[in-house]
């Protein structure tokens, strides 16, 4: 089992940056693909970004140029750095982990409320 804590949400005026962060704890484990989803009531979640173990990386075209993802392997830790925050980006975003050994699986952190104001 691998546990996901995301932390950092909170509530910014447009134009201002936050920066998320979300660690994965356990039992030995290796960790692939980490990535940012958010949702907003009524609507599905929807990718934001996500890095490979191999560093590569896939944004949203909404969150191009603005959001920056990264990741420690050390810690075990993904990062979002979001900037230029917009009231459009309000949303509770979810980390998502997936692990590779000792067998596969895909976890989910219980999500974070980023609130930006106009």
């Amino acid at each position: 089992q691998v546990q996901v804590a995301e932390s950092g949400g909170g509530l910014v005026q447009a134009g201002g940056s936050l920066r998320l962060s979300c660690a994965a704890s356990g039992r030995r484990f290796v960790i692939g693909t980490m990535g940012w989803y958010r949702q907003t009531p009524g609507n599905q979640r929807e990718l934001v970004a996500e890095i490979t173990g191999g560093s590569t990386i896939n944004y949203a075209d909404f969150v191009k140029g603005r959001f920056i993802i990264s990741r420690d392997d050390a810690k075990n830790t993904v990062y979002l750095q979001m900037n230029s925050l917009k009231p459009e980006d309000t949303a509770v975003y979810y980390c998502n982990v997936r692990r590779l050994w000792p067998t596969g699986g895909e976890y989910w952190g219980q999500g974070t409320q980023v609130t930006v104001s106009s």
